[in-house]
């Protein structure tokens, strides 16, 4: 009876101290995803923004008419739009 007592008491307290290391980790992790959460939406608030000044520098065309700046206007169009793939999509 006795050895049965201490057998269930180690067992109780095995389970409970792995428990509570498993929730100790768990606390962390969702944490971690918090903080990627807001980098990942101060990311795509960023790529946002850089795709509407963009879109605003080139409303008149006046890059697209010089040769020596249109070739770069023109790259960093094509970088801004490989940006674009990684903005966030909303969901309704």
């Amino acid at each position: 009876m006795i050895l049965t007592i201490i057998i269930l008491s180690i067992i109780i307290v095995v389970l409970g101290y792995t428990t509570w290391n498993l929730l100790v980790k768990n606390e962390k992790l969702e944490d971690t995803v918090v903080s990627y959460d807001e980098y990942f939406l101060e990311l795509n608030n960023a790529i946002s923004e850089a795709d509407k000044r963009l879109k605003k520098v080139d409303e008149r065309g006046l890059f697209k008419s010089d040769d020596e700046i249109g070739w770069f206007f023109t790259s960093v169009k094509e970088i801004q739009n490989s940006l674009n793939v990684f903005k966030l999509k909303k969901n309704a």
